[in-house]
């Protein structure tokens, strides 16, 4: 795409700027267009890798008591609003772009075409909820309390229905998300992943990384040792957090030389917060641990390091120390974790759920079992520990995977390219 002919004023839009979009805006800008953002993040930055940053903050809070089925879109709509007012004054000082490109999620860019009509659309489609067949009622341990839930999930989706009202088109990173929104939308998402740097995160035999131990001394953990390795942002139920410590009591009978490293803080991403009062505990992750606690010796719970949130740097690093990657979830958003550890060559350990269907295929790229059965999940895991060429076979397929359908330079960001100069001419 030349960048003089076809050069354009583009708008992102996310209240967490980059985000999703942090390979995609600079490289819009390489390529000559006018990028700029309107983002809710509280900083002094006027710029980021060439484009132009626009604060913007809401000027009013939830109201209480609202109900609470309508809580939420009520959020998304002072959202709007403040992102709506702020493009008002854009409008004002002459800015008009012809693409918007927007992560719809929270509702900043529902208001948006009223300030610029001639502008193309284009949303961020990450998911759509349905009261079955996805995560709500998915893991029997935890139904709904509420029969109201099913009413208040379809309320949630206004904020998506109203969008696909004045989206032009939409972007969904796999195939199994854009199916969760219905037709005629459907039609109008191209699936193109985020993409992964397969270069930057790639195997490497040499890798170490020290842990500071409870006692102050330093563990430095090598490809050498035994390690398994659980990602999560939070620990919680949706990504398998419970499945997972209840393998760990037969898993850490089973090898005596395994560590394991849970990487993910203690607070909740996706599902309900637990009842601290039905559960004795107000964290999921002290819910689980004090679960498991007493089926653990001493000795074994030292070999289990909750290492909270990790730094990109060593992050990746672990990664490429893994001796088998674990990683669970609901039938909801596929996490990056996923594949940066199938991009890092890891032996992976996977629930057979929908989402991992597209990544990965049993015995191809990786190991699938059932969320529900810690049992299997130890015995997949122990057994991989015991077949180091069935690991590297599995860790070099994976890898391939990664390289031929999720590589960053190669192909999605190309296709992301792609899809937003086809954005300008959408619906003519």
């Amino acid at each position: 795409m030349s960048a003089v002919a076809n050069n354009m004023n583009i708008l992102f839009i996310h209240q967490n700027f980059p985000g999703q979009f942090k390979f995609l805006a600079p490289a819009l800008v390489r390529q000559g267009h006018q990028v700029s953002a309107m983002t809710m993040q509280k900083s002094d930055m006027q710029s980021w890798q060439g484009v132009r940053l626009v604060h913007y903050t809401a000027k009013r809070g939830s109201t209480p008591n609202v109900h609470p089925w309508v809580s939420d879109f009520e959020t998304k709509t002072i959202r709007a609003e403040a992102c709506f007012k702020a493009a008002l004054q854009m409008k004002q000082q002459g800015y008009n772009p012809d693409v918007i490109v927007a992560h719809h999620g929270w509702g900043e860019s529902l208001f948006l075409k009223e300030v610029w009509p001639q502008a193309k659309l284009g949303i961020y489609c990450e998911f759509f909820y349905h009261p079955q067949g996805a995560d709500v009622g998915f893991d029997p341990e935890f139904p709904a309390t509420d029969e109201g839930e099913v009413c208040r999930l379809r309320l949630k989706n206004l904020n998506n229905l109203l969008h696909f009202e004045v989206a032009d088109a939409g972007i969904s990173p796999t195939h199994w998300q854009a199916s969760t929104f219905p037709q005629p939308f459907q039609s109008k998402i191209k699936v193109v992943h985020d993409g992964i740097d397969t270069q930057a995160v790639a195997p490497n035999p040499a890798v170490s990384l020290t842990l500071k131990m409870a006692n102050g001394q330093d563990l430095v953990l090598t490809r050498q040792d035994e390690v398994i390795t659980f990602v999560n942002r939070n620990l919680e139920p949706y990504r398998g957090y419970h499945t997972f410590m209840r393998a760990l009591p037969q898993l850490l009978q089973s090898r005596p030389r395994a560590r394991v490293l849970l990487v993910g803080a203690d607070d909740v991403s996706y599902g309900a917060r637990p009842d601290a009062a039905k559960y004795g505990a107000g964290k999921w992750k002290d819910i689980f641990a004090n679960e498991v606690r007493g089926q653990i010796s001493d000795a074994d719970w030292q070999r289990v390091h909750f290492l909270g949130h990790v730094p990109y740097q060593y992050f990746i690093p672990m990664l490429q120390l893994s001796s088998v990657h674990v990683y669970l979830t609901y039938p909801f958003v596929l996490s990056w974790s996923l594949l940066e550890a199938m991009s890092a060559g890891c032996a992976i350990v996977a629930s057979d759920t929908q989402p991992l269907h597209e990544a990965i295929v049993h015995n191809q790229t990786g190991k699938l079992v059932s969320f529900f059965d810690p049992a299997a999940l130890a015995q997949s895991v122990s057994e991989l520990l015991d077949q180091p060429e069935e690991r590297q076979r599995l860790g070099a397929n994976a890898r391939a995977f990664a390289q031929a359908h999720y590589d960053l330079q190669t192909v999605c960001l190309p296709r992301q390219l792609e899809w937003v100069a086809q954005l300008r001419t959408a619906g003519q």
